[in-house]
């Protein structure tokens, strides 16, 4: 059986394990999860799970598995919730503040940007979005809102803009490019749990199965390439020790010692590959 982090890759591996197999299909959103249903209608080995890929241990047990044969973890956002601009992860289109993968939890971005510390706004600017203008992008939506809320995104883009020097604004991309991802990963806190799920989802496979990581920016694929060295288990005790103390378990190996990047062929099907990264671990 296999498990998939994100529903939008189901269709082909239901269809390889229709004959045997089950399927699992993990999602935050709803709707993602509806899509799923209609596209793999045709097939009844899948089961639809709304919840979030760092429960996968809960998950799993919940549905009576002890183990599983391959994991597929797509992180970070779909382009639906992109292209849909109601959603609000778009900066290119005018939308309610929103950003929730899942609609059921409260936090969303207009809280973010309406309610935490200028000091708060900078760190996660900073650190989520590695923008080196956050602390006068975090004073600008301080002071704006001291005015008026922050509902939408076209008034997050234009506090963003004004915070950005003239000179430095298409240097990479859209200006609010950084600090709509920022935000995007402290409502959905994308990051903190990660190392950890990378961990257990290493554990909850079967021996030789294997677990498969898209990540689509550096934060995300740090946290991947640690976990997976971690889960190695390399000895890092001093040399000349009798035997190892420091307690390291290989779980496995490390399949991509590069991570694999999109081919021209699917960069041409889909531009938005371009910053993804495939890296794969096999359990012992």
């Amino acid at each position: 059986m296999e498990q998939c982090g994100g529903a939008g890759h189901s269709f082909e591996i239901a269809k390889r394990l229709s004959k045997s197999g089950l399927l699992i299909g993990i999602d935050r959103d709803n709707e993602a999860l509806n899509a799923a249903k209609e596209r793999l209608k045709a097939f009844n080995n899948v089961k639809y799970v709304h919840d979030n890929h760092d429960n996968i241990k809960q998950i799993i047990n919940e549905l009576g598995i002890n183990n599983v044969d391959g994991i597929l973890l797509d992180l970070g956002v779909s382009s639906y919730q992109i292209d849909e601009k109601t959603r609000g992860f778009t900066y290119m289109q005018d939308g309610p503040l929103d950003m929730r993968m899942d609609k059921t939890q409260k936090l969303t971005a207009e809280y973010i940007v309406n309610n935490y510390k200028e000091e708060e706004l900078s760190k996660i600017i900073f650190e989520y979005g590695e923008e080196k203008f956050s602390r006068r992008i975090a004073k600008n939506i301080c002071e704006y809102r001291k005015a008026e809320e922050i509902k939408t995104t076209n008034q997050l883009v234009e506090i963003i803009e004004k915070s950005i020097p003239k000179a430095n604004r298409e240097k990479k991309g859209h200006p609010a490019k950084r600090t709509f991802q920022a935000i995007r990963i402290e409502v959905n806190n994308e990051i903190k749990p990660l190392y950890d799920t990378i961990i257990n989802s290493i554990e909850t496979l079967n021996s030789k199965g294997r677990l498969c990581v898209i990540t689509f920016h550096s934060l995300e694929d740090r946290a991947v390439k640690n976990a997976f060295k971690d889960a190695k288990g390399k000895c890092t005790c001093p040399p000349g020790l009798p035997y190892c103390v420091c307690g390291k378990k290989n779980l496995g190996e490390i399949i991509t010692k590069k991570p694999i990047l999109p081919s021209d062929e699917e960069l041409k099907q889909n531009s938005r590959s371009r910053s993804a990264k495939l890296r794969v671990f096999e359990k012992i």
